[in-house]
């Protein structure tokens, strides 16, 4: 029977499967391989016995499981072990993870009397680990030194990098392991000066030029760096947080930090789309105000009445956190200091077949947005109905998945007049949460970053803070975010705005069902909702 493959039905409700595996299974074994694996503490064996059932075997009793499709089925499905789930419903205040361990092996030295050069003579592996674990200054300012050439000031303050000429001429640093600098550079406990002289200081990674900046009272100042040759065409962009502003942490990030860091944003968005429309920009050379910045937009929404927008979009993204196994694994981003980037992406791109000179046709620009689009298309043809008024409803009326009515049913984690923050009914990061704006008096949804008014921003703003916050305090501390946008100039789609934020867990590495967008997860969503609520209360 054909269906819509997506847990939102036209009744307003979730609609999910359940297994409840019972089977028997085959014993094609000839032989057993009886081993004793050790023993007891009262001294008796133990076997493997167990292992080699002379039997064909019967499972009656099986772990039940969830199944439930995306909202979005281009997202693809999530899986729920009850028993797991069941076990965290009787104590939500399990899901966190915990607290950094303290590390010191210059401590360990010294307790020991052992040599402190021994610290530069590990492994590189176990180098690694320590410039990655350890929360002890000393330990990081050796490794960093061991990593790179530094120049240094009498007080031994750092003052800037060695530089030396490659090959091809160009001015570099000298760095002799670049996978252990990139390590220790992005560590939290390395002293600031440090942090500065290696990675933050304007110039130290590199010539990206910086075409925008950002600065307020309480200590805001915000770099946008422009990214000429990237995996994304056409101008990318990267808005940092300055040498004299250092962000290692959530919980250091303010309102005004991310203030700035979204102005450059939603200014850079304006700028290039006024640019477009040949529309006059204000004086150079200084970045708009607030009331600048909505001016800029009115008049890019006026102009678009006569001369319609091609179907741009809007490409926003935030990867926070960073880590490095010992195996040489980058396990997140590239730079954990707190940064974003953006871009726009075209409507349609040139298609060529066997050779680079000659077009065939165009081809529509990937924006992941766009599937969102296709959602609420193919839910209209096939069900007759708007996708995100049903999908509303399913949330408003939500039910637990284990039937208990003894436990808090609500997927809302915050809201306010403009934006809501939940948990999707099937979390494809096992934390993870959404930011989606809400109906105007018009019926409509605000659907990219030219259709958000000043309240709009800055709600949306504050939720994105709120949601890092709150995953920075269950103990999340590489967290993915995401924006699925309209494209610019649609009016025949009602799409809204939203934000996915996902978290990276330690015992979640993405593996061969993650790569089938089979999504493993073990607590109800409904729990993570009442304990991601719990914080955001104990933080107002």
């Amino acid at each position: 029977m054909k269906h819509f493959s997506s847990c939102v039905t036209p009744e307003g409700h979730f609609r999910y499967g359940i297994h409840k595996p019972a089977y028997t299974v085959t014993n094609l074994r000839p032989e057993g391989n009886i081993q004793q694996l050790g023993i007891m503490t009262d001294q008796s064996l133990v076997d493997n016995r167990k292992n080699f059932p002379d039997h064909d075997i019967d499972v009656d009793l099986a772990d039940w499981i969830f199944e439930i499709p995306n909202p979005f089925p281009f997202r693809g499905v999530t899986f729920i072990d009850k028993e797991w789930a069941d076990a965290t419903a009787e104590d939500p205040q399990r899901i966190k993870l915990p607290q950094t361990t303290q590390v010191s092996f210059s401590d360990l030295l010294r307790r020991t009397d052992t040599d402190p050069s021994l610290l530069g003579k590990l492994p590189a592996p176990m180098l690694l680990a320590l410039a990655t674990c350890s929360t002890d200054p000393k330990d990081l300012m050796i490794l960093a030194e061991l990593s790179c050439d530094l120049t240094f000031a009498d007080n031994k303050t750092p003052e800037g990098l060695c530089y030396t000429k490659d090959l091809r001429g160009r001015v570099v640093p000298v760095i002799h392991n670049h996978t252990l600098f990139e390590a220790v550079a992005n560590n939290p406990a390395l002293p600031d000066s440090f942090k500065t002289v290696m990675v933050l200081r304007p110039g130290a990674q590199g010539g990206s030029e910086i075409v925008g900046e950002w600065t307020e009272e309480n200590h805001t100042h915000v770099y946008e760096y422009l990214r000429r040759n990237s995996y994304i065409a056409g101008g990318h962009y990267a808005a940092n947080m300055a040498d004299d502003s250092i962000r290692y942490s959530i919980d250091a990030l303010t309102p005004s930090d991310i203030k700035g860091l979204r102005h450059l944003y939603y200014q850079r968005t304006y700028i290039r789309l006024a640019h477009h429309l040949g529309i006059t920009l204000p004086d150079r050379r200084r970045p708009l105000s607030s009331d600048e910045l909505e001016e800029l937009r009115q008049k890019i929404v006026q102009n678009t009445t006569q001369t319609p927008l091609p179907h741009f979009a809007t490409l926003w993204g935030w990867n926070f956190g960073f880590d490095y196994a010992p195996s040489k694994y980058r396990l997140h981003a590239s730079h954990q200091q707190i940064h974003q980037q953006y871009s726009m992406i075209p409507e349609s791109v040139s298609a060529v077949a066997d050779t680079l000179n000659t077009s065939v046709e165009t081809i529509p620009a990937y924006c992941c947005g766009d599937m969102i689009a296709e959602v609420i298309e193919g839910y209209r043809d096939f069900c007759e109905r708007d996708f995100f008024n049903d999908y509303l409803q399913a949330m408003k009326s939500n039910a637990r998945m284990d039937d208990r009515d003894d436990r808090e049913s609500d997927l809302l984690v915050w809201q306010d007049e403009r934006v809501m923050l939940f948990v999707p009914k099937a979390q494809t990061s096992q934390w993870e949460l959404q930011l989606m704006t809400k109906q105007e008096n018009s019926g409509k949804f605000p659907g990219n970053v030219l259709e958000t008014d000043p309240d709009t921003r800055k709600s949306l703003d504050t939720g994105i803070l709120k949601a890092q916050k709150v995953l920075a305090a269950l103990g999340a501390r590489m967290v993915t975010s995401i924006e699925y946008s309209k494209r610019l100039g649609r009016v025949d789609i009602n799409q809204p705005l939203i934000y996915a934020f996902l978290p990276r867990l330690p015992e979640s590495p993405g593996a061969f069902s993650e790569a089938q967008l089979r999504f493993i997860n073990g607590h109800y969503p409904e729990d993570f909702a009442q304990v991601c609520r719990r914080h955001i209360n104990d933080k107002q």
